[in-house]
This record gives C-alpha cells, sequence and structure tokens, in this order.
C-alpha cells in the first residue's frame, strides 16, 4: 500500500467511524456494534470503498486488542487475579474442555475426521476478547458478577492458546507448517524445552516490571517530558508483544501480564492515559476491520447454512457456559447476561483458521465457510446483548429474587437513598448514620458491597440508574436522594429517571467540578455540592491560622468566600453559553472577592496588585 493509498484508507476508516458509531451509540446499539456495520458499509462487498486489504487491517488492528489487555492490567492487582483463582481456573478451564469436546462430536457427527473436529472444537470454544470486553466497559459491568466471570474465561482462554497452538501441530498429517501464518523462534525446540522458555519468558516479564521498570519510569518522569513518557509506555508494550509473539505466545497474554505487574505502580494513571487514545483508535480499527473483512458473497450464497452454523455455535456456547455459571452460583440475571456475552467465537479464531490451513488440518472451502460464520457471530453479539437488556433483564428483574442484588430490599421505607458509596458517599453515609438518619445505599461495586456489609451497612449491588431497581428500593417513600455516581454520564441519567417519575423528592448531587455542577442545576438540581470545595476552603482557613491569623477571622474569611462564591456560580451559569462575557464576568468576581478578603483581614495594602486572572476549574 503507498503513501497515498494509506492516507485514503484512513480517510475512509476515519469518516465511516465518525458517522455511523454516533448513530449507532444514539440508537442505544453500541459502538462495537457501531464500528461493525461501518466496517460493512465500506467493505468491498456493499460499497467497496475499502477492498481486501481490509484483512491485512485486521492483523495491524489486533494490536489494539493488546493494548486493551495491557490497560485491564493496569487495573488490577495480584491479590484480585488471586480472588478470581477459582472462576479462571474451574470455569475457565471446563468451559473450554467442555465446549472443546461437545464441538468435535458435533464436527464428528457431520462427517469430519477427529482431528479437523478436535482443531474446530478448539477453535470454536475461544471467544471475543475485544468485543466483550469492550461491552463490559462501555457498560459499567467489569466488577458486577458477570463481567468478572466473563473476564476470568477470557483470560483463561488467552493462557490457553499457548497450549493450543501446541497441539495444533499434533493433527496434522505432514507435521510440517506450509504457511507463513505462524512462525516462533523455539518452534524447533522439543516440548519440555518450550515450556521452560515460555515459564523463563513470563517470570522474566515480572521481574523486570517488578524492579527495573519502575526505576526507569521514575526517571522519565523526572525528565518532565511527556511525550518521552508516552513513548517509553509504547515501547513497552510493543516490546512484550514481539517478545511474546517471538516465542509463538499470545501476545495480549503478555501485555495483560505487564500491566498487572505495573498496577501497584505510582506511575500506573500515567501509563493508562498514555496508552487509552492509541488503544481506543487501535480497538474501533479492529471493529471495522472485521466489519470490513466479512465474506459477504459467502453468506448470501448459502445464508441458512451460515446462520445455521452462527445460531448452533451461539446455542451451544451459550449452553455450555449456562451450566456453568449454574455450577459456580451465578444469579440468573447475570448468568444469562455471562453466557450471551461469550457465546461468539473469538477473534483469535481468524489466526488459528490460517495455522490449521498451513498445517493441511482443514480444508479452504471449510476455512472461507467458518471465518464468515466468526464474523458474523461476533457482530451479533452486541444485538444480543441489547435484546436481552431491552427484553428478558426487565422481565428478570421484576420477577426473580437475586443473591447480593435487590432481595433484602423491598419494603424498605428509608428516607434517604444513596446511589453511589464511593468516597464521597461514603463520608455522607456515615455522618447521616452516626446521627441516626436510616439510610439505603446503592452501589455497582461487589467488592465494595461486600466489604460494607460487614460493617453493618443497609447496602446493596446494582446498577442505580434503572428506575425498577431504585423503585423495589422503596424509593416511593424516600424524602431525600442522594446522587453519588463517580460517572458524569450514568449521574446525569439517574437524575433524569428520578426527577421525570417522582419530582418531589428532592435531588441532592455530587458534582466532581464546576462544569459538572453546571450540568447538573441545567437539569433542575437544586442542591449541588462540589466534592472539593469545602475540603479545600477548610485547608484554607487552616492554612491562615498557621501563619497567623486570628481563628475568627480566619472562619469569618472561610464564611465569605463560601458566601461569594455561591451567588458567583449562579451568575456565571447564566453566562456559560458566552465564554467572551462569562470569562470577563469571572475576572471580574474574582478581583471582587480578593479585595473584599484583604479588606476583611485588614490588608489594603495589598490591593495594588493585579488581581487573579484564573477561574477556578
Amino acid at each position: 500500500m503507498n503513501e497515498v493509498s494509506f492516507f485514503i484508507q484512513a480517510l475512509i476508516y476515519l469518516t465511516s467511524a465518525i458517522i455511523v458509531v454516533p448513530i449507532a451509540n444514539r440508537l442505544g446499539l453500541g459502538s462495537v456494534l457501531g464500528y461493525l456495520i461501518a466496517g460493512i458499509v465500506i467493505g468491498p462487498f456493499v460499497f467497496g470503498f475499502v477492498g481486501t486489504e481490509g484483512k491485512d487491517m485486521l492483523h495491524f488492528a489486533e494490536f489494539g486488542v493488546v493494548m486493551m489487555l495491557f490497560a485491564i492490567g493496569l487495573e488490577l492487582e495480584l491479590d484480585l487475579l488471586w480472588k478470581l483463582k477459582i472462576w479462571l481456573l474451574g470455569l475457565g478451564g471446563l468451559q473450554i474442555i467442555i465446549t472443546t469436546a461437545l464441538t468435535a462430536m458435533f464436527c464428528y457427527g457431520f462427517g469430519f475426521f477427529w482431528k479437523p473436529s478436535l482443531a474446530l472444537g478448539l477453535i470454536m470454544s475461544l471467544s471475543s476478547t475485544a468485543i466483550v470486553l469492550q461491552t463490559l466497559k462501555e457498560k459499567g459491568l467489569m466488577k458486577t458478577l458477570s463481567g468478572q466471570a466473563a473476564f476470568s474465561v477470557l483470560l483463561f482462554q488467552d493462557m490457553a492458546v499457548i497450549p493450543i497452538l501446541a497441539i495444533f501441530p499434533m493433527l496434522s498429517e505432514t507435521n510440517e507448517v506450509t504457511s507463513s501464518q505462524h512462525h516462533s523462534l523455539i518452534e524447533h525446540l522439543p516440548g519440555y524445552a518450550k515450556t521452560l522458555v515460555v515459564l523463563s519468558v513470563v517470570i522474566g516479564i515480572i521481574l523486570v516490571g517488578k524492579y527495573l521498570l519502575k526505576p526507569v519510569f521514575r526517571i522519565l518522569a523526572k525528565s518532565g517530558s511527556r511525550e518521552i513518557f508516552t513513548g517509553a509506555s509504547l515501547l513497552l508494550v510493543i516490546a512484550i508483544s514481539l517478545l511474546m509473539g517471538a516465542i509463538g505466545v499470545s501476545a495480549a497474554l503478555g501485555t495483560f501480564l505487564g500491566g498487572v505487574v505495573l498496577a501497584s505502580s505510582e506511575f500506573r494513571h500515567e501509563l493508562e492515559s498514555n496508552i487509552e487514545p492509541f488503544k481506543g483508535l487501535l480497538l474501533g480499527l479492529f471493529f471495522l476491520s472485521v466489519g470490513a473483512s466479512m465474506e459477504i458473497p459467502v453468506v448470501m450464497e448459502s445464508p441458512m447454512k451460515v446462520l445455521g452454523i452462527v445460531f448452533g455455535i451461539i446455542f451451544l456456547k451459550a449452553l455450555v457456559l449456562f451450566f456453568l455459571g449454574f455450577v459456580f452460583r451465578l444469579p440468573l440475571d447475570q448468568n444469562l447476561y455471562f453466557s450471551l456475552a461469550l457465546s461468539q467465537v473469538g477473534e483469535f479464531s481468524f489466526v488459528l483458521f490460517g495455522y490449521s490451513e498451513g498445517l493441511g488440518i482443514l480444508d479452504e472451502q471449510t476455512i472461507v465457510i467458518l471465518v464468515a460464520c466468526v464474523a458474523v457471530s461476533m457482530a451479533l453479539t452486541p444485538v444480543l446483548l441489547l435484546l436481552y437488556e431491552k427484553t428478558i433483564f426487565g422481565f428478570l428483574e421484576s420477577k426473580i429474587p437475586k443473591k447480593q442484588t435487590e432481595q433484602d430490599i423491598h419494603k424498605q421505607e428509608n428516607p434517604v437513598i444513596i446511589c453511589g458509596f464511593g468516597r464521597f458517599g461514603n463520608m455522607l453515609g456515615r455522618f447521616l448514620r452516626s446521627n441516626g438518619v436510616p439510610i439505603t445505599i446503592l452501589d455497582f461495586d461487589a467488592d465494595r458491597v461486600e466489604m460494607l456489609g460487614r460493617f453493618g451497612f443497609k447496602v446493596y449491588f446494582g446498577d442505580a440508574t434503572r428506575l425498577e431497581l431504585l423503585e423495589s428500593a422503596g424509593l416511593e417513600h424516600t424524602k431525600i436522594l442522594v446522587a453519588a455516581l463517580d460517572n458524569p454520564e450514568k449521574q446525569a441519567e439517574l437524575i433524569r429517571n428520578v426527577s421525570q417519575h417522582y419530582p418531589n423528592i428532592k435531588i441532592v448531587a455530587r458534582a466532581g467540578d464546576r462544569e459538572e455542577a453546571y450540568d447538573l442545576k441545567e437539569m433542575g438540581v437544586s442542591y449541588i455540592y462540589r466534592e472539593t470545595r469545602e475540603t479545600a476552603v477548610q485547608m484554607g482557613k487552616d492554612v491562615l491560622k498557621l501563619l497567623g491569623t486570628r481563628a475568627h477571622t480566619a472562619e469569618k474569611a472561610k464564611n465569605l468566600f463560601l458566601k461569594h462564591d455561591d451567588e458567583t456560580f449562579h451568575e456565571l451559569f447564566e453566562l456559560r453559553q458566552d465564554r467572551v462575557q462569562y470569562m470577563s464576568l469571572a475576572k471580574q468576581r474574582n478581583a471582587e472577592l480578593e479585595r473584599l478578603m484583604l479588606v476583611d483581614l485588614g490588608k489594603e495594602d495589598e490591593l495594588e496588585r493585579d488581581p487573579w486572572s484564573e477561574m477556578e476549574r
């Protein structure tokens, strides 16, 4: 692909994403399905804006999946992985074994020999890490029981890629790779030696991450050059990917381990923010490429055959997952979501199909049909989850009691409901509880719910934006609802739902900063509290006292500042759409505040210096 062609392709991909994805989000379909639809539209079999190079782009875009696993690793710590060990080994291991066995039996029954049947079983047992984790993250479900179970299974599948790649040559009649799909530096070594090399590399990544990378990042941070830090972040991900690829191991698994090792580092948030733009862009490109590479003619030539295979795979995998979810005691609603979310075939199957063709395990005609089926199954996943949320989920919410969710919430008549029990909600809840105010708490973090339950709090797991959950928590008997969710979008959705259906309930809302407070006021919220304001001003008062100001004067200065800030907030709100007048009034009010404070403190002689030119963000 020459330079001009590259820029044209980039223009087409970006334009299609910018047009289609917002529409898909607006329709409630989610960005993943939006990218897939955009890819199909620009692909060679619809408008033909991109040609067969979509498959080449797909291999490049798979690096987005690698970055996603690194970012997820940064959010985890080894103790959390240890907590997930039963799901990771039990749920993940059994899922692969049972799905492989059943799929192989069906394939054998349809006329395949046992070796191709086993290969197909192993390929079909894998699910799409990119689609599932991106969907869970978008919907804020990563910390739910279904999210943690899905993550455990996907992580085990990534680890299982290593033995799967080792098994495939044993299923070949020639035992030689005739395709360039897969090569590694250790492929000539015996099995035990390969295992030792892989273990040594994994241990090496852990040790380097623990003892070498932290000092290196500390030195880079002191340089004050953000672009160097960003470059180092990308270098780390690329280096681990190449190293793991060189020994025939999943690059996603390697970078995930690197992320976990750095999860306890003080640089985890900086690394995450540096990787995020590249991860998001490459993931979007990955989904676009999947859509563009879908073999539409194959689907159109044999639609019933393709759909039969697709729904057969989805049904079989969902059935296995549902059974395992039942065995591992997932609540029914969480189990159904978990089962549907992992019922597709994963992106790594594209690699394994090419590898199996090179080894002579599967013929080209079979692979062409199955690649189309895999792509369709991936595209159907967001649709199935959306249909589940809109239909079955709502029915289950009202009919079935759930473990660790709403089972004990019913008939609560507490005057206060707190939605979100993070740092802000926690402090507020403790204060109200110590003053004898009965409260009902809803939170979406399963670990936090369990921990707070041990401390005697009436706290329940659930998504507070769902009106049916709020109603089962006794919303009709509540006088005050405290909106303290960390996610501004979820916070806005919660307030809109309650305001629309229960306008008489007073809503007290937490705002992260002034801009968020403006958004809340625009929605009609009267009681808004910026979580850092009072604390910062209290600290300022203490600083004045430490500098020698009398306690009474410092307290008066604090009250004067807060009163002036309240008045300024309402004045500036009216001008927030006119940034020129907004900035002018903000500077004027800041200068006025400074004069008032200096006069009150008896420091009139300092009035000659320039007024503040910065406003609170």
